[in-house]
């Protein structure tokens, strides 16, 4: 009940790209000022609580709400900026309908920075970054969460490798079953910063495995007994990173 109080007295929650500062106004971009005026039916004076990385969260008021554009009056600041936890995750696309889900639930789990890759059996040819980036968007608007993932056009998974900052542990979820347990991997790796590659619906090629598991930044990962799809195996390896190594182990704070 005291969620939903906070809630309810702060207004629905928007992602605000420019400085969020005291009596400033902002302007609302046309999807979220349709959202907040023909669905929500918000109008003049309505709570709107706005936030980004840099600024932290803010309650607002809507200023102004015609057909044309709606801005939002800042009052005073609900949440003071927090530090992400530093976390990657590469995939290569998928089918349309499970790559909304899976750009949403990795940013439901802190995904800092989104990266597509095309491998040897990829099948997806094409990419809606700016579907994608929306669906980003709402879902950390959903889950409370300050900051929007970094989301990069797709590259070539050599060419990614080839320019890897090797102080950045990658750890492959390999179908095959040459892995080692996902839990044993990521407990070593408490204090390095990681990210993770899942491969594309028909799994990864077999030069690809080789390739990689030759490279000392990478570690080849197993998750369990059954094969996963993609988008579980992406979801499944986040939770277990963020219960063992990850802010999971942070309480939540409001």
């Amino acid at each position: 009940m005291r969620h939903a109080k906070l809630a309810k007295h702060r207004g629905p929650r928007v992602y605000v790209e420019r400085r969020l500062a005291a009596s400033t106004t902002v302007e609302l971009d046309a999807g979220q000022a349709h959202y907040l005026r023909s669905v929500l039916r918000l109008g003049r004076g309505a709570a709107v609580a706005g936030f980004n990385a840099a600024d932290g969260e803010w309650l607002c008021r809507i200023a102004q709400a015609d057909k044309r554009r709606m801005s939002l009056t800042v009052e005073h600041q609900l949440r003071v900026p927090e530090p992400d936890a530093d976390l990657w995750l590469l995939f290569a696309p998928i089918k349309r309908a499970r790559l909304d889900w899976l750009v949403e639930k990795a940013t439901e789990l802190g995904v800092t920075t989104l990266l597509p890759v095309w491998t040897a059996r990829t099948q997806s040819e094409r990419l809606n970054l700016e579907r994608l980036r929306a669906h980003v968007i709402e879902a950390a608007e959903q889950c409370e969460r300050l900051s929007v993932p970094a989301l990069h056009p797709p590259e070539a998974l050599d060419r990614v490798l080839a320019a890897w900052p090797t102080e950045r542990h990658l750890l492959v979820c390999d179908e095959s079953g040459a892995g080692e347990p996902i839990a044993n991997g990521v407990r070593r790796l408490t204090a390095t910063p990681v990210a993770f590659l899942v491969g594309p619906e028909g799994g990864f090629d077999q030069t690809e495995l080789d390739a990689l598991g030759k490279l000392s930044f990478v570690t080849r990962i197993g998750l369990g007994p059954r094969v996963l799809r993609a988008e579980t195996a992406a979801i499944a390896a986040l939770a277990v990173f963020q219960a063992i190594a990850g802010d999971w182990r942070r309480t939540r704070t409001r």
